[in-house]
């Protein structure tokens, strides 16, 4: 079993997914990615762990990426996992605040803002 960080990566957009899940597996995360907002909600791994980390993005088909963050920080089980909410509108960043997110990062994003992001997240 690994020691490395799980982040789980849920955007709708499968080239942005692919993005960050390589440039994430570069950074030795382990990471599993879904375009499912239902699944974030469920959140268990293959092998019933929870994530590290979750990059959310703000709009996903058929789901707000809000109503998941403040769904996931009411739950105890849950609420202490950092969510990095990530969007194209940078004028969504003080509604994902409002919703708990932990951070905010506008697309298109620099890898090292993202990585730094995480990395920060992840040390507290």
């Amino acid at each position: 079993m690994s020691d490395a960080p799980y982040i789980l990566v849920v955007d709708d957009d499968l080239d942005v997914l692919d993005a960050l899940r390589f440039m994430l597996e570069d950074e030795g995360y382990l990471v599993q990615t879904t375009e499912k907002g239902d699944y974030a909600e469920s959140l268990r791994d293959g092998n019933g762990g929870l994530p590290d980390l979750i990059l959310l993005d703000v709009l996903l088909s058929g789901k707000d990426g809000r109503t998941i963050c403040r769904t996931l920080k009411s739950q105890d089980e849950t609420r202490h996992i950092p969510i990095v909410m990530i969007s194209a509108h940078p004028d969504a960043e003080l509604s994902t605040k409002a919703v708990g997110a932990d951070a905010f990062v506008a697309k298109p994003f620099s890898i090292d803002l993202i990585l730094d992001t995480i990395a920060g997240l992840l040390r507290r």
